[in-house]
């Protein structure tokens, strides 16, 4: 399944840039880095692939009150999946793309 993220800043309407990324996966042992990037200048990144079970994405946002943002979710193993970050100083939210 593959996997793409969209980091938007929602106080300057413009994609933030330069967002560092980490997919993690849990399994037995519990979460384990899979994949490590960072946002482009249209603040995406894509090319990520995930397996069927639960993934975390942790985007380090420094310049907000949430300093970093946990988003964890279960993927079933078919198509693909997009899952965007819309950001503001004191606030955030997340849906599932398309």
């Amino acid at each position: 399944m593959s996997l793409s993220t969209h980091v938007l800043d929602t106080t300057s309407g413009r994609p933030a840039q330069g967002v560092p990324v980490t997919l993690d996966s849990l399994g037995p042992q519990g979460w384990e880095t899979v994949a490590t990037g960072t946002t482009d200048d249209d603040g995406r990144i894509s090319g990520w692939h995930v397996g069927p079970g639960r993934h975390r994405l942790t985007f380090d946002v420094p310049r907000s009150f949430f300093p970093e943002v946990s988003i964890v979710f279960d993927a079933d193993g078919r198509g693909h999946l997009h899952i965007p970050l819309l950001l503001s100083n004191f606030g955030y939210t997340t849906y599932r793309g398309s």
